[in-house]
C-alpha cells in the first residue's frame, strides 16, 4: 500500500528487504526527566486530522512545488492526481497528521497509512510513513516530530514496523528515519526504510493522549486568538472609516465668521 497518489504510468513498487530489530531503550529513554524536559521544551502541536480537513490538506499539497511533489509521492503529481489522492484518504483506517501555523494554515501533513494485510509474506503489517513540509516551515525539525508521533500512534495499534519507500534523493525523509534508529536500505533511484517498534505500554498511551490533548488545547486557543484578532481589526477599521468621515465633513464646513 502507497501514501501517494495513484499515476495510471507509474507502476507500484514491491516492498523488499526485512525490517532489523530496534531497541526499546529508545523508547523508554523518552520518559527520564532530561528527555522529557526537551521533548517539552520543544513542544510541536501535532494535531489529527478528519473528514473536514480535507480541503486544507489538498491547499497544503497544492502549495507544494514541482520539485516538492516530486520528492512526496514519488513522482510530479499534478493538479488532479493530487486531488485523487486526498479524496481517497480513509481517516477511519489510517491516521492523518497535521500541524497549524498561528494563522491555522497547515504548514505539515503526516499520512501513516495501515495495510489490511503484510507488505512482505510472513511479516506482520507494517504502517508506511508519508510527510510533506510547506517551503516556509523548513528546518525546524516539523518531519521529524510528525514520524514521532506516527511511530507512536502505529506502536499503540500493535504495529511491528514503521516503513518509508522514498527516492534515493530524498535527503530530507532518509535522515528522518536514520535519526530515528531506522534501518535504510538503498537500490539505485529507490530506498526503503525499517524502523521496528517496540510493543505498546501504559506509558506510551499516556504519552499520546496527552499529546493529543494538547494540540487540542493549542488548536482553540489558535482559534479564539484568531477571532479576537479579527474582531479587534474590524474594531479598527470602524474607528478608521468614521475619522475619514469625520475629517471629510471637517473640510466641508463652511469657515466661521
Amino acid at each position: 500500500m502507497s501514501t501517494s497518489p495513484d499515476p495510471s504510468s507509474t507502476p507500484d513498487t514491491p516492498a523488499t528487504g526485512a525490517p532489523q530489530p530496534g531497541t526499546e531503550d529508545r523508547a523508554r529513554s523518552r520518559w527520564n526527566p532530561k528527555a522529557m524536559l526537551a521533548r517539552w521544551t520543544g513542544w510541536v502541536p501535532i494535531r489529527s486530522l478528519g473528514k473536514r480537513h480535507r480541503k486544507r490538506i489538498l491547499a497544503h499539497l497544492l502549495a507544494l512545488g514541482e520539485r516538492d511533489r516530486y520528492l512526496r509521492f514519488g513522482y510530479p503529481a499534478r493538479d488532479p492526481q493530487i486531488e485523487k489522492y486526498v479524496t481517497g484518504l480513509d481517516f477511519a483506517r489510517d491516521e492523518v497528521l497535521g500541524i497549524f501555523n498561528r494563522r491555522l494554515q497547515l504548514i505539515a501533513v503526516a499520512h501513516l497509512a495501515y495495510a489490511p494485510a503484510p507488505q512482505i509474506k510472513g511479516r506482520p503489517a507494517m504502517a508506511e510513513f508519508g510527510v510533506s513540509v510547506a517551503t516556509t516551515a523548513r528546518g525546524k525539525g516539523f518531519g521529524g516530530r510528525l514520524f514521532e508521533r506516527a511511530a507512536l500512534h502505529a506502536r499503540n495499534r500493535g504495529i511491528d514496523t514503521l516503513f518509508i519507500h522514498a527516492l534515493s534523493e530524498n535527503a530530507p525523509m532518509l535522515k528522518i528515519a536514520r535519526n530515528a534508529g531506522a534501518t535504510v536500505e538503498r537500490d539505485g533511484g529507490e530506498s526503503e526504510a525499517w524502523l521496528r517498534l517496540p510493543p505498546d505500554s501504559v506509558s506510551s498511551h499516556v504519552d499520546e493522549a496527552l499529546e493529543r490533548h494538547m494540540a487540542e488545547w493549542d488548536f482553540q486557543f489558535k482559534r479564539h486568538m484568531r477571532t479576537v484578532g479579527d474582531f479587534l481589526d474590524g474594531v479598527a477599521e470602524v474607528k478608521s472609516r468614521i475619522r475619514k468621515v469625520r475629517e471629510r465633513a471637517s473640510d466641508q464646513d463652511p469657515p466661521a465668521r
